[in-house]
């Protein structure tokens, strides 16, 4: 049975204090997690000055390399559930001197996004959010012409035996990953409210980053694809 919401924040809140420590543990077998953050956030394309949104932002392992992109001049919003998650978070804050983060407790479903913002960045943990579709749609509305909406997450593949599945499941299994979100396909939500959407599997195809353009606006008013 998935993890319900009331689970993930008692599991998160439990695991906060080491989550970056055990999330480095998968290092052991090949899954290289900030290779895939970063690629991860190169799709979003952000450019100095930029607004961006993290969803389940966690401990703030991806606000270094977003930092790197919209610079002092931009600014991180980083939403999250577990209060516990968002501490560690506000750590990485304080210990960086960072000044241009807002972080936001709350349920993603219930967040309301920002108008006008140039990105939207989830990664490992939409799928665990059973309103990923509306998130994703009402992202959507609020991204600026050309903004992108990216996901980093894991999948269940098509042409792996199940048996491998399984066990990396149970790897999983600490950070709240179950076999019933492998029925959750947020990359589907992406194809149907952006017009430009592309994937790329990861790691054997168990993980992907699933990236949505929104089109532009022309002068005309027409909408011309230009991803």
């Amino acid at each position: 049975m998935a993890i319900t919401k009331l689970g993930v924040i008692d599991l998160y809140r439990k695991r906060a204090a080491s989550y970056d420590l055990t999330a480095n543990l998968y290092y052991l077998i090949g899954f290289t997690f900030h290779r895939y953050r970063r690629l991860a956030v190169d799709t979003l394309f952000l450019q100095p000055g930029d607004t961006v949104v993290d969803i389940a932002c966690g401990t703030g392992l991806n606000f270094p390399l977003l930092q790197e992109r919209v610079g002092p001049r931009g600014c991180i919003i980083g939403v999250d559930i577990t209060d516990g998650m968002l501490a560690q978070a506000r750590r990485r804050i304080e210990k960086n001197g960072w000044q241009n983060v807002k972080l936001v407790n709350c349920d993603a479903s219930e967040f309301r996004f920002p108008p006008c913002i140039n990105g939207i960045l989830s990664t490992f943990g939409l799928t665990l959010i059973p309103e990923f579709d509306q998130i994703i749609a009402s992202g959507h509305e609020a991204l600026v012409p050309c903004g992108r909406f990216t996901i980093l997450d894991f999948k269940e593949p098509d042409n792996r035996p199940r048996w491998m599945t399984h066990a990396l499941v149970r790897l999983t299994k600490p950070f709240g990953v179950t076999l019933d979100l492998a029925d959750r396909h947020p990359w589907e939500s992406l194809e149907r409210d952006f017009l430009s959407a592309s994937m790329e599997d990861l790691y054997l195809g168990y993980t992907y980053i699933a990236v949505g353009k929104k089109q532009a606006l022309l002068p005309t008013g027409l909408n011309q694809d230009l991803f």
